[in-house]
């Protein structure tokens, strides 16, 4: 075999055709030991060039990378061997904020529904939020029911987080050794029951249980400010969180009853609690308010050891675009103003800012459960509310809080960076690389390099597509992005070195669901 690096050839107008069906085939059944991918263009290391990736179908690792653009030639006969020209070679994003809901909501999401969506979009690893499946992961009986329940049917890898809720700390370690990527705990209400809300002093219990342990705490930092001290741990309750003013159909009225200052107070609650485990890192999930951005950078200049996420759609929506009534933009906390928008940019563009990472936070429901109304375009698309419930359709503060947007983030953030000058090396740093190393998987995952997963995301960046049902793969196709026309297509996803989707050919493999769990011990 002659793998020798050779002269980098010329971008194609468009990749080669597909293997013939012999080779499909020996590319399925694992005939040919190694997948050989090439492009004029990759993100290697965090470096655009061009390159030829050698995955082993053993192993699903990358053995080797090469520089330059390999003919088909320098690989033995029948190789499975694709150059992508001129599409970028990604590394498989790390959704690190996903809500699955299986078991107990599976009506809402699960397992099989909700990777195939990720999948479609290059996403080859998520991370399963600790609520609204039902049991919660707070305990190692719950992680184990949903790891139960996930048998089979995922088409990417996946790993889980553990919850902090009051009463169990004693559970938390345990849970660690069985192999959770993190834990995340409310200061405000979760919406569900089965996940209250912690206080103080429940934090500070898990930031000491948790202290010398291999994880990360999380927190959906929300906090109703008090009136007067003497409120202490009862301003973690809320419902509802501010009493509305204005009608309960206008967007405007429910921004309002959740301001900026719901995750400053929060922010600073947990900063107050971070001498009690110096060394533990921490998170901030979903930043919506830029008022936050400073006391996180103060905190960070301190040497507290925390970082923060954003979301897909607080860096593409914006509170002066959503009409009454369409609560398919409902989400704790709030989507903000273009002003605030702008900020978070800003932040997450800055060298050392303490925004590191972009996420889908995909929380989805039933269409009922978002009441929305038939005055909204695609409202015909989904489930109507009963007509006893007809008064509260389009009631921001009925409606069910959460964005739908699994396996669209990458096209979501590549269209709005267009405009912001953002680079694919850029979504690589947010997307892949800071969300590996966020939930322990950056040895493994989020780049492209010899010894990773062999996880690759063709990736057409002049492409377009509608956002109609066929690209809504999540099982209930109510999301704000309906209708929106994005740019940057997905043309192939791989995971392990195995192809699991092809926009343009066969769809999903014929073998069904082969993702793994990620349930090793966080080192």
């Amino acid at each position: 075999m002659n793998l020798s690096p050779s002269a980098s050839r010329l971008a194609h107008p468009s990749p080669a055709a597909s293997p013939p069906d012999d080779v499909y085939m020996s590319e399925m059944t694992g005939a040919h030991p190694i997948v050989v991918l090439a492009s004029s263009r990759a993100v290697v290391e965090g470096q655009l060039t061009a390159a030829t990736i050698v995955i082993s179908r053993d192993t699903g690792k990358i053995t080797s990378i090469f520089h330059s653009v390999l003919p088909a030639s320098d690989f033995p006969p029948g190789t499975v061997y694709t150059d992508h020209s001129p599409h970028v070679l990604l590394p498989g994003l790390v959704d690190a904020h996903v809500h699955l809901n299986e078991p107990g909501r599976t009506e809402w999401e699960g397992f099989y529904t909700g990777t195939r969506a990720a999948a479609f979009g290059g996403v080859t690893t998520v991370i399963d939020m600790p609520l609204n499946a039902i049991p919660p992961t707070t305990t190692v009986a719950g992680l184990r029911e949903k790891v139960q329940a996930a048998q089979g049917k995922c088409w990417v890898d996946v790993g889980f987080y553990g919850g902090i809720i009051p009463g169990n700390s004693g559970e938390l370690r345990a849970l660690v050794q069985e192999g959770v990527r993190g834990f995340k705990g409310f200061l405000i209400d979760s919406g569900v029951p089965e996940f209250p809300a912690v206080s103080s002093t429940d934090i500070a219990l898990a930031m000491a249980t948790l202290a010398d342990e291999p994880t990360t705490l999380m927190f959906h930092a929300e906090m109703i400010p008090p009136i007067a001290a003497s409120v202490g741990d009862g301003v973690t309750w809320s419902l509802p969180p501010l009493a509305p003013i204005g009608p309960l159909n206008e967007y405007s009225t429910f921004l309002a009853s959740r301001p900026s200052s719901f995750e400053t107070y929060a922010i600073a609650e947990i900063l107050s609690l971070a001498h009690v485990a110096p060394n533990l890192p921490l998170h901030i999930v979903h930043l919506s308010a830029i008022e936050a951005i400073p006391l996180l950078q103060d905190a960070i200049a301190n040497g507290v050891k925390i970082t923060a996420e954003t979301t897909f759609h607080y860096l593409s929506l914006a509170a002066e675009s959503i009409e009454d009534g369409d609560t398919r933009h409902k989400c704790c906390p709030p989507i903000r103003t273009q002003a605030n928008q702008d900020g978070l940019w800003e932040e997450l563009l800055h060298d050392g800012g303490c925004i590191k990472t972009v996420v889908s936070d995909h929380s989805p429901c039933t269409p009922n459960l978002k009441l929305l109304p038939p005055t909204i375009a695609g409202s015909s698309n989904v489930n109507q509310p009963d007509k006893q419930d007809e008064q509260d359709q389009g009631d921001f503060f009925s409606a069910w809080g959460g964005v739908s947007s699994v396996g669209l983030g990458l096209s979501i953030l590549w269209t709005e960076g267009q405009r912001r000058g953002i680079t694919v090396e850029d979504v690589v740093q947010w997307c892949c690389k800071n969300t590996a190393k966020q939930v322990g998987l950056e040895s493994d995952k989020g780049d492209l390099a010899v010894g990773y997963d062999g996880d690759v995301a063709v990736f057409d960046d002049e492409g377009a597509f509608e956002v109609g049902e066929e690209a809504m793969l999540f099982r209930n196709k109510c999301s704000p992005y309906q209708g929106m026309t994005l740019k940057g297509v997905v043309k192939e996803t791989w995971v392990r070195g195995h192809k699991v989707w092809e926009r343009d050919g066969r769809g999903f493999g014929k073998d069904g669901p082969s993702g793994k769990l990620l349930l090793e011990r966080r080192q």
